[in-house]
C-alpha cells in the first residue's frame, strides 16, 4: 500500500473508531497531545502521525495498530513468539519451509551449512 493510500486508510479508520466511540476531533486531540487541527490532517489523509502518536491513537481509540495500519493475520505475526506469516512467500519458499518443517534437527542443521557456504561463495560473473 502506498503511503498516500495508508495515510487514507489510517484515516478512515480512526474516524469510523472515534464516531463509534462518540468522540469529537478534540477530544482525541486533546488525548493524544496533539492540536485538533493536526489530528483533523490525520482522519483527512493528509498526514500521517509519528509512531509514538499512532501508539496513543491506537490506545485512544482503542484499536490494534494493525487495524490502523490495515495489517492482516497474513501480513504480520502475532507475537515474536509466533511463526512469521508464510503468505508474503513465494510459492517455491512456502513449498521449502513446508518441507523442511517434516525434517529432522540434524538434517536442516546440514541444510543450514550448505546454504552459509552457498551465501559466501563469489558470484557468478
Amino acid at each position: 500500500m502506498e503511503t498516500g493510500q495508508l495515510s487514507k486508510s489510517l484515516g478512515d479508520v480512526a474516524r469510523a473508531a472515534r464516531e463509534r466511540l462518540g468522540l469529537t476531533q478534540a477530544q482525541v486531540a486533546r488525548q493524544l497531545g496533539i492540536a485538533p487541527n493536526v489530528y483533523g490532517r490525520i482522519e483527512r489523509g493528509h498526514m500521517m502521525p509519528a509512531v509514538p502518536t499512532l501508539r496513543r491513537l491506537a490506545l485512544v481509540l482503542g484499536l490494534s495498530a494493525d487495524v490502523l495500519l490495515a495489517l492482516g493475520r497474513a501480513d504480520v505475526a502475532p507475537s515474536l513468539e509466533a511463526p512469521p506469516p508464510e503468505d508474503n512467500l513465494s510459492p517455491e519458499l512456502r513449498q521449502t519451509v513446508r518441507m523442511l518443517r517434516g525434517w529432522s534437527p540434524a538434517r536442516v542443521k546440514w541444510l543450514n551449512r550448505i546454504l552459509r557456504a552457498i551465501e559466501n561463495a563469489p558470484e557468478d560473473e
